[in-house]
């Protein structure tokens, strides 16, 4: 019996070798739905394409962009707003010549700053900056009566150098011709005196007082026809204006 159960264990060893022997080698089996041997070189996987990036601003846009700002600010900071307190005086030189005579209401007039204009120590309007305004009234001397007037108020004011102009209230700048009741006086009498002369030389003292009566009528037809004087402001004339209201102004530095 022992020896019978050898010889099948013996057996048995045997066709396992021969089994082992007769199976293909699994390293020359091609691998499975690849196609090419294990000892083939596999080609390369291909990349898995990579999310399109973001598209950015280019460095030089972004600098020229930052410059741009910096330009911005540092203007900025150059203006400032300074107030001009009402009652400042202007002293300003005519460019316009006005007269009562020649002149009409609503005719515009220019004149400049003589000098510059400070608020506390800082000049806040340059020398030889504009000012315009109109004539408000020009009445002319009447032959009986009524003295000669012209009137000019200034309303606009544009710093020198500078393009943007600034409304202002200002006093009115206005002359009058002066009264001529003397010379009229003179003008009469002096006639009548001549008439009184010719008639004492003509008829004695009734002459006289017939010669006084002709003289003096005469003179005073000379008076009704005559006008009284005019006035006006010349160019290059200087005077103060004075400002009724506050006036801001933009100034740099």
């Amino acid at each position: 019996m022992r020896l019978l159960m050898t010889a099948l264990f013996a057996l048995g060893v045997a066709a396992s070798a021969c089994t082992r022997s007769d199976s293909p080698s699994t390293a020359n089996t091609p691998a499975p739905g690849n196609g090419f041997a294990s000892g083939a070189a596999a080609p390369a996987a291909t990349p898995s394409a990579a999310p399109a990036a973001k598209p950015e601003t280019p460095a030089g846009d972004a600098v020229a962009t930052a410059g741009r700002e910096d330009v911005a600010r540092t203007t900025a900071a150059k203006w400032r707003e300074v107030t001009i307190p009402a009652g400042t005086s202007l002293p300003v030189v005519l460019d316009t010549a006005v007269a009562s005579d020649t002149s009409h209401a609503e005719e515009a007039v220019q004149a400049h700053l003589s000098r510059a204009v400070a608020v506390h120590g800082e000049t806040v309007l340059p020398e030889g900056s504009r000012v315009s305004g109109v004539v408000t009234d020009a009445t002319r001397s009447g032959k009986v009566k009524g003295r000669a007037h012209i009137a000019v108020r200034f309303d606009t004011l544009t710093p020198r150098g500078e393009d943007e102009r600034y409304r202002i209230r200002t006093s009115t700048v206005s002359r009058l011709a002066p009264a001529t009741k003397k010379e009229d006086a003179m003008k009469i009498g002096a006639p009548a005196a001549g008439g009184a002369i010719i008639g004492a030389i003509v008829g004695g003292k009734k002459g006289a007082l017939v010669g006084t009566a002709i003289g003096g009528g005469a003179g005073t037809a000379v008076v009704l026809s005559t006008r009284g004087k005019e006035v006006q402001l010349p160019k290059g004339a200087a005077f103060t204006l004075r400002l009724s209201e506050p006036l801001t102004v933009r100034i740099r530095g």
